[in-house]
């Protein structure tokens, strides 16, 4: 019998889940919410061991041309006058330790990279799912214009307001008090530093500030984290005002209110805080990327873990292609602890990228003069999500 598999979302996650079905000869139909698979979002860093993944699904030289090696690696700058507190390359580091590079892209260049590895005739598109409903030998979807579908097995991809999500876990998110403005500045509007090959991070109390350049160099990707005051929306198309976003950080860095001063366009987000769900799967229906982890933004493995996701289930499936209630329960039992880990990590460096001024702040600064984040962050940058369901033999 031939396994049909419904993937719900087309973003990096159900793109890249699609993308190893096919390679372990499972076929998957991938139904999206969106008219287009279009640009959406803006700049993500892709570590590690996101980038082994894609190698494996034949995408290297497609992602190669479109993101930006970090080559001059990462440093961490004092919100008032741009000191460099901490400095460390990447580059050929990374390679040596973990066997890859690491990368910034564009979200829509990647989300183009993972569609390479899905085969026609690719995702439907307009089919925003409405609900899902449980049928003793299968899942049927219904779609906003009517339409429906059946499966034997669904993943739910469909990010933070996942349809899916809800049937696991319908508790409403935490409000953090935090927003996010995120903009694109072309590179030949672009101060000269913010054009290294360098994720930039400014600290400062209450705020904090990222950069680096995105799309093979043609943009600088910013994104800026500041008290939300009154702004609850929580979308990757909402709007900001420039104004707003200049005026909180406005007696910062020179460089840093340069960049800003070249800034004509802001999209801004509201952090809604998610606790870890209970359970991912149910039967037959699972969840992956933000529709099962949400995390926030501050240790850059959103869209990683979203493709090890895909990897993972695609092996757990292919192996387990007899009982896929149990490969996906096994799928769960893998990927959980590790992405609840790296919520909690992810959730603690809020605080200590926001410190006010002061003995906290200058312990924080010490700390990071003397930190190795390339080789202790291991754990992350090392981690083969293939090996898990197919282990080294020896």
């Amino acid at each position: 019998m031939t396994l049909r598999i419904a993937v719900v979302g087309g973003g990096i996650a159900g793109l890249a889940a699609a993308g190893f079905l096919h390679r372990a000869g499972l076929r998957a139909t991938v139904y999206e919410q969106a008219g287009r698979i279009g640009e959406v979002g803006a700049g993500l860093v892709v570590a590690p061991n996101a980038v082994r993944l894609i190698r494996r699904l034949g995408a290297i030289e497609r992602f190669q041309k479109v993101a930006v090696p970090l080559e001059t690696g990462w440093e961490f700058r004092r919100w008032q006058d741009g000191r460099v507190l901490f400095s460390q390359r990447m580059g050929t580091d990374c390679e040596r330790l973990y066997g890859e590079w690491c990368y910034t892209a564009h979200r829509a260049d990647l989300l183009d990279v993972l569609l390479s590895a899905v085969p026609d005739p690719g995702p439907r598109l307009a089919r925003r799912c409405v609900a899902v409903r449980r049928r003793p030998d299968e899942v049927e979807l219904a779609f906003a214009d009517g339409s429906t579908a059946t499966a034997d097995v669904v993943i739910g991809a469909d990010g933070t307001h996942s349809v899916m999500r809800g049937l696991l876990d319908p508790g409403p998110a935490t409000f953090s008090g935090v927003c996010a403005y995120r903009a694109l500045i072309p590179a030949d509007r672009a101060p000269e530093f913010a054009l290294r090959p360098a994720q930039t991070l400014w600290l400062g109390p209450d705020h904090h500030v990222v950069t680096y350049p995105i799309s093979a160099g043609r943009y600088v990707n910013l994104v800026a984290f500041a008290p939300a005051h009154d702004w609850r929306v929580e979308s990757w198309t909402a709007e900001g005002s420039v104004d707003d976003l200049r005026a909180e950080f406005a007696d910062w860095d020179a460089q840093l209110t340069r960049l800003l001063a070249a800034t004509d366009r802001t999209g801004r987000w509201a952090l809604l805080d998610r606790d870890p769900l209970p359970r991912w799967t149910d039967g037959p229906i699972t969840v992956a990327g933000d529709a099962a982890h949400p995390m926030f933004p501050f240790f850059a493995q959103g869209a990683a873990q979203a493709i090890e996701d895909g990897a993972v289930l695609a092996g757990c499936l292919a192996a387990g292609r007899g009982d896929p209630a149990a490969a996906l329960r096994r799928y769960e039992a893998l990927r959980k602890p590790r992405t609840t880990r790296l919520q909690a990590v992810s959730h603690e460096r809020l605080h200590v990228n926001h410190l006010a001024d002061g003995p906290d702040q200058q312990a924080r600064d010490v700390q990071l003069a003397s930190e190795d984040p390339l080789a202790h962050n291991g754990w992350i940058y090392g981690h083969d999500a293939e090996q898990a369901f197919a282990p080294r033999s020896g």
